[in-house]
């Protein structure tokens, strides 16, 4: 039997304000979590979890605190409430906290068209062991392959409640499947593994096993015989399934959170070129099926369609109250929020401009450098935008691949990068982040 989240959050408040709160705003998260991974085609590990967990925010005039916990029994939420008042009367006081006024919240908070949710049974345990036990017997089909490290499907599901004593109160319901591979060949010091997976909203919607294992042997496969590629400055092309990062640094760089701090490469770029002309960097809330779409934020505010960056030029921070009212500008209804602390800004569903080539045009226009398909490690300045990776992928010789590499770090200014990017056309559109394969003309790269 479902619990009625609407009523939990209703008792949250009316806790706190027992308690004596001035205003307090509540959130309750129920969810299931249901992991298989096989091995040699027999079950390696199940794991199921199924829990509860409830947060309170308080305010003592412009104090606040928040707490926490997983049982909901009257007593506990009563201690929470006392706890959470007694903690807001000691901390210091924060000009910009606080609730949304009641005529900045969303009025339109049915989630139905945004289909969050697939409302078919959730898969039992054997199925989601066929689904893993299938993607490893594909990638074992390949004789290349030497083993397969993980073979794994999963399926979520999550109910979320908001509400405030602003007169805020709305929810929605979340679902996810997913299939993993990740395969390997070779042995020893000659050993190369790469991956596939897939996640969607609708279990529908997900590529079957089979194409997931395939997929992921042949990417192994063709990283067999990977060298150090030769040190110097080339042109790098990021592939699709990396590309995003580089869009992610930007995003972090005009967080509201690290613009207030005036600890953002970016800090003084609004209005600026961050983009080539041309290009734009639009969030849009409210695409259907997309794992960030919202009608309302984190504190009750409408969400809407964005440009970040409009031709080239950035056009807006990324904002929840606390951070815009540390700015003095207005919240862009991106605030995230969980049980255990207070709203804090993120974005959600990204599109970056698609280019007019395929990612087989860009390696033959590239000429000669590297051709990225995975990293590992990082290190960006927050402050400067020096950029820093370790990279594997494949050397491009007169535009054309010529075989793997790995073991090689690229390095540049992240401000100067992006001004160059050149992007392809490959962008799986049903991502929350939907990015091509980007070309940057010249980086240094560290190999033999």
């Amino acid at each position: 039997m479902q619990r009625d989240l609407s009523l939990l959050t209703d008792r949250l408040l009316a806790a706190a304000r027992a308690a004596g709160a001035d205003a307090a705003d509540a959130i309750a998260v129920d969810g299931t979590s249901v992991s298989i991974d096989v091995r040699q085609g027999r079950l390696e590990q199940a794991e199921r979890s199924e829990g509860i967990d409830i947060g309170l925010r308080v305010f003592i005039g412009q104090r606040q605190a928040n707490v926490s916990s997983s049982d909901i029994s009257d007593t506990t939420i009563a201690d929470m409430a006392v706890r959470a008042v007694a903690m807001a009367r000691e901390a210091p006081a924060d000009p910009t906290a606080g609730l949304a006024d009641p005529s900045q919240l969303a009025r339109e908070t049915d989630s139905g068209r945004l289909d969050l949710h697939d409302p078919t049974p959730e898969p039992d345990a054997a199925t989601l062991q066929e689904d893993a036990r299938r993607a490893e017997a594909a990638a074992l089909d390949n004789p290349a392959i030497s083993q397969v490290q993980s073979a794994s499907a999963g399926y979520s599901h999550r109910r979320v409640h908001l509400a405030a004593t602003n007169g805020f109160s709305a929810g929605y319901q979340r679902s996810d499947r997913g299939i993993s591979c990740v395969a390997i060949t070779g042995s020893g010091t000659a050993m190369e593994r790469d991956y596939d997976h897939d996640s969607r909203i609708f279990q529908a919607d997900l590529r079957t096993p089979e194409d997931i294992g395939t997929s992921a042997a042949a990417r192994a496969v063709a990283r067999a015989g990977a060298t150090r590629p030769r040190t110097g400055t080339w042109p790098v092309l990021f592939d699709e399934r990396v590309a995003a990062s580089l869009i992610g640094h930007l995003v972090q760089a005009i967080n509201g959170s690290a613009i207030a701090r005036g600890s953002s490469w970016l800090r003084d770029a609004m209005d600026g070129p961050v983009l080539p002309v041309g290009l734009s960097l639009v969030e849009d809330p409210h695409r259907p099926r997309a794992a960030a779409s919202r009608l309302f934020d984190g504190e009750g505010l409408p969400t809407a369609r964005r440009a970040i960056v409009e031709d080239g030029v950035l056009r807006s921070w990324t904002l929840d109250l606390a951070t815009a009212r540390k700015l003095g500008l207005e919240s862009t209804a991106n605030a995230s929020r969980g049980t255990s602390g207070p709203p804090q800004p993120a974005a959600g569903n990204l599109a970056l401009t698609q280019g007019a080539h395929s990612l087989a045009e860009l390696i033959s226009q590239m000429g000669t450098g590297l051709y990225v398909t995975s990293m590992i490690g990082s290190t960006i300045n927050p402050n400067t935008g020096d950029y820093s990776r370790g990279a594997a992928g494949f050397w491009v010789q007169n535009g054309e691949i010529i075989g793997p590499v790995n073991e090689c770090t690229i390095a540049g200014n992240l401000r100067e990068m992006l001004l160059r990017i050149i992007p392809a056309n490959d962008a799986r559109p049903h991502l929350s982040r939907v990015v091509p394969s980007i070309l940057i003309d010249a980086m240094t790269l560290a190999g033999d």
